[in-house]
């Protein structure tokens, strides 16, 4: 018997796999394949942990193949305040539209789940950290107004850092500003629903985030004003273990459910399906 012929690698011979091909996971430790964790969303196969999900693979997993007819694409930041910590607000903000290929921090627009035209926005955490500068503030104002002209339900998916400081103030309004914005949607009658994804926090938590008709919330997404760190070194006090995680708030009343990633589209269709018929039954004929 005869073995075929092999030639074994020499000694300073190195195989190699392209980088990116495998990932570890976050949440197991175990090597996941990044073709897999991308036709997953994200979500770990064997552990079920949920690493972040840009902006565009939350489009494709909750509206109908992924299209969404973009609102006030025009609107770009200005630099009214000069800001500069080094490097200019101007900079900065060229620099994260060209990673990340938005135009800022947010997308709204009209969109379709589950057959259901909706009024959709979703921060572009990668965007400065999805900073609410004085555009966010106003696509969010009008995503909400345009919404009660064409009665759509809105579905809003919040990952921020919080205000942008780099706006000074003027980020601060936004906060009042989109609140108002929503209470003139409410008068209407229509469904908001506010998905908190990891993280939201800072002027975002502190207003619309928190005031849907039903918030959801990710598997241990990070939900606050301030972080835990900053908490703790102002009250100096040890926080119980899981604070501001969304177990920790759903615990105690903040928040209305924890949805996993893979069962989000039809918990929300079905969510806008009791609101929507709710609302046809209570509207005079």
């Amino acid at each position: 018997m005869s073995w075929p012929d092999k030639t074994p690698p020499s000694a300073g011979e190195k195989r190699s796999i392209g980088a990116g091909v495998f990932r570890r996971c976050e949440g197991c430790g175990e090597t996941v394949t990044a073709d897999d964790l991308a036709a997953s969303f994200e979500v770990c196969p064997r552990c079920g942990h949920h690493h972040k999900l840009s902006a565009a693979g939350f489009r494709a997993l909750l509206c109908d193949e992924g299209a969404l007819e973009a609102w006030d694409e025009h609107l770009v930041p200005d630099d009214p305040l000069r800001f500069s910590d080094g490097r200019s607000y101007k900079d900065r903000v060229a620099a994260a539209q060209k990673k990340t290929g938005a135009r800022e921090g947010i997308q709204i627009g009209k969109a379709s789940l589950g057959g259901r035209p909706i009024g959709y926005g979703a921060f572009v955490f990668a965007f400065m950290g999805g900073s609410m500068g004085s555009v966010v503030g106003e696509k969010i104002t009008r995503l909400f107004e345009r919404a009660a002209e064409e009665e759509l339900p809105v579905l809003l998916l919040s990952a921020s850092g919080g205000a942008r400081m780099q706006e000074g103030i003027l980020s601060l309004m936004q906060m009042a500003k989109s609140v108002a914005a929503l209470e003139r949607f409410r008068q209407r009658r229509l469904p908001f629903l506010s998905v908190l994804l990891h993280p939201t926090t800072g002027g975002v938590a502190a207003s619309f985030a928190f005031l849907g008709d039903v918030n959801i919330a990710e598997p241990k997404a990070l939900i606050g004003f301030a972080g835990p760190r900053v908490i703790e070194n102002t009250i100096r006090q040890t926080l119980p273990p899981g604070f501001q995680r969304a177990e920790f708030l759903l615990e105690h009343g903040m928040i209305d459910a924890i949805v996993p990633r893979l069962e989000m589209k039809q918990t929300i269709g079905l969510l806008l399906d009791h609101l929507q018929d709710g609302r046809a039954a209570r509207t005079p004929r």
